[in-house]
């Protein structure tokens, strides 16, 4: 038989282990991505010109290479300054510093949509520039950009399997590591791809919908 039910009800534990560890990067790497990309977008915006500069380098070097080659930088490199983390946690810190430089970008295209009446309006009250992104800015532009945030948190989500390079055991891990135990690929794969597409395309779904809320 190519599918082994008993196989299956043995590893499916591993398996869910396998997918809590997912969990705990998306949601942390999510957390991360977006409290910095928020750092980054203001920054970027700054009157002075070298942190200006500084800042969009620094995002354009980060979207232009590839995660995995990220990864591996910061779970190699990090050590030699004295800086060891565990690999989940240089995993969680790989994916956040990541997403966090599309996120900023998402940001700042959130912020430049407000329309410019709201900042006269600011300026016409006299109102401390705290006061003016607190109050005023951020939160007319953070909802616009919420299903765009959303979409990348997805993303994230679908691209942990990245982590099994640094030595995460996520859910793709657990899976591949159940097959090899038993040289059986067919079914910790399987549920592995059934998982990603039980808990994505409802998400996506719940994105399209804030989208066409946003949009109303």
């Amino acid at each position: 038989m190519i599918w082994d039910w008993e196989f299956t009800g043995q590893i499916i534990p591993d398996v869910l282990r396998g997918l809590l560890v997912t969990f705990e990067a998306t949601v942390l790497g999510s957390l991360l991505a977006y409290v910095l990309g928020l750092v980054l977008a203001l920054l970027r915006r700054s009157r002075i010109r070298v942190v200006s500069w500084v800042v969009w380098g620094f995002i354009e070097f980060v979207r232009s290479t590839p995660l995995l080659v990220q990864l591996y930088f910061l779970y190699n490199v990090l050590p030699d300054f004295g800086v060891r983390l565990s690999s989940l946690t240089t995993g969680i810190l790989g994916l956040g510093v990541h997403y966090a430089c599309y996120a900023a970008e998402v940001y700042r295209a959130g912020i430049d949509g407000v329309p410019q009446s709201q900042w006269e309006a600011a300026r016409a009250l006299s109102l401390p520039p705290a006061h003016t992104w607190i109050g005023v800015i951020l939160p007319q532009a953070i909802p616009r950009v919420v299903p765009a945030l959303g979409n990348y948190t997805i993303s994230m989500f679908k691209e942990t399997p990245l982590l099994l390079a640094i030595g995460v055991l996520d859910l793709v891990g657990a899976a591949q590591e159940a097959g090899s135990d038993a040289y059986r690929y067919v079914e910790p794969l399987t549920i592995a791809g059934i998982l990603f597409l039980l808990l994505s395309y409802p998400s996506s779904l719940l994105v399209r919908r804030l989208e066409r809320r946003v949009a109303i």
